[in-house]
């Protein structure tokens, strides 16, 4: 099983074909998710050095009306009726004040968890002629992650970094890097600064399957296969 990849020879990205796409970094994810505050410091170092590069930068938002049109079957409700998470009517909805948007960023409001479900998402990047994704955001084994499986869908090379990344639990978060790891086939997986080497085009140090199925874990081994994606 491979661990880490021995520093690299620097293969640039292509800025000009590719986007940083950044997952529901919402207020909502201040409630019950492990590490927001780390995963919010991480994406506010990428952004800058996005912005540096000249990498364009899409905020993907999830909305639930507070009227419950549009929503997921068995979507929680509260006493009132109204949605429980990302309801429209709060500030939940809202991209964190550490790394809002800024003038010439896009972002995309979505009603289900993948980014590409019924949204301008492909439109936008086909448009822009972007090939290459850079992806972190919430939750990881949720929105994120069915993400990143439609940007796969949709031929898309995705470059994941996985401390961008969180959800409500270690298990959840690992057990669905590993699966995106083993069923994306040319994912590549980066620590941010990592990713940031790359981008300054110095050596850096990601991963990447050698073939489909490479990290399997039972309950026993998991956290050891998924130190397999760490320095």
């Amino acid at each position: 099983m491979s661990i880490f990849q021995n520093t690299k020879v620097v293969i640039a990205l292509d800025k000009n074909d590719t986007a940083l796409v950044l997952i529901d970094v919402q207020k909502e994810s201040e409630f019950g998710i492990e590490g927001v505050g780390s995963v919010v410091n991480n994406t506010e170092k990428l952004i800058a050095e996005c912005r540096k590069a000249g990498i364009p930068i899409i905020f993907t938002r999830h909305i639930n009306r507070g009227d419950t049109i549009g929503l997921s079957n068995k979507e929680p409700l509260n006493d009132e009726g109204r949605p429980v998470f990302y309801d429209d009517g709060t500030d939940a909805v809202e991209i964190f004040d550490q790394i809002k948007p800024e003038k010439g960023d896009i972002v995309i409001d979505k009603y289900r968890w993948s980014s590409f479900y019924d949204t301008s998402l492909d439109l936008m990047l086909r448009n822009m002629g972007i090939k290459h994704l850079i992806m972190g955001g919430f939750v990881t084994d949720g929105c994120l992650m069915t993400s990143v499986f439609d940007a796969f869908f949709r031929d898309y090379q995705v470059n994941l970094i996985k401390d961008m990344c969180g959800t409500t639990n270690e298990g959840a978060h690992m057990a669905s890097i590993m699966i995106m790891a083993n069923w994306v086939y040319d994912l590549a997986v980066f620590d941010t600064s990592e990713m940031i080497k790359k981008l300054n085009g110095e050596n850096y140090r990601n991963w990447e399957p050698d073939y489909p199925d490479q990290l399997q874990f039972t309950p026993e081994s998991m956290r050891e296969t998924f130190n397999t994606l760490n320095k």
